[in-house]
């Protein structure tokens, strides 16, 4: 099956020429039983950095989305998660790399937030109140409205 691709700021060039390899990421979104969600700024030095973004972080070699996940939340926040949730696919081409997200829901972790790579974090709910968002959040928060929206009854 092949996923729709958003491209992200197409007016600017595309590193790695036409046959660009696609960057599988493993993306967490964290949810309170309050049903407020985490979204973390992307940290000095990286590409969009002080944008705002669901936490995760790319596949290393031979690992699988959810170990990938894992690693990256006790990496960045020093939680540590046992399971999640396999939800949505999306693929962003972004100027930098052509990216495959992961998103997986996250209810139950250990631990306290600890911001490793001096990053900002704020619990949220729709309408976000942070900016700017990086265009891979987008997706998930039309999903999470979508969710909220009752059944049309016909």
């Amino acid at each position: 099956m092949s996923l729709p691709i958003r491209v992200v700021d197409a007016s600017l060039a595309r590193s790695g020429g036409t046959e660009r390899a696609v960057v599988e990421v493993a993306v967490g979104v964290l949810i309170r039983p309050d049903g407020d969600f985490l979204l973390t700024t992307r940290p000095v030095g990286k590409v969009y950095a002080g944008y705002w973004e669901f936490p995760g972080g790319k596949l290393e070699a031979g690992e699988t989305v959810l170990q990938a996940l894992r690693r990256e939340l006790q990496e960045e926040l020093g939680i540590s998660i046992a399971d999640a949730t396999p939800w949505k696919t999306t693929m962003m081409d972004y100027p930098h790399a052509l990216v495959r997200l992961n998103f997986c829901k996250v209810f139950n972790w250990g631990g306290d937030l600890q911001m490793r790579e001096a990053q900002s974090f704020s619990w949220q709910r729709l309408p976000v109140q942070v900016a700017p968002l990086l265009a891979g959040t987008l997706p998930v928060l039309q999903w999470l409205a979508e969710a909220r929206r009752p059944a049309s009854s016909n």
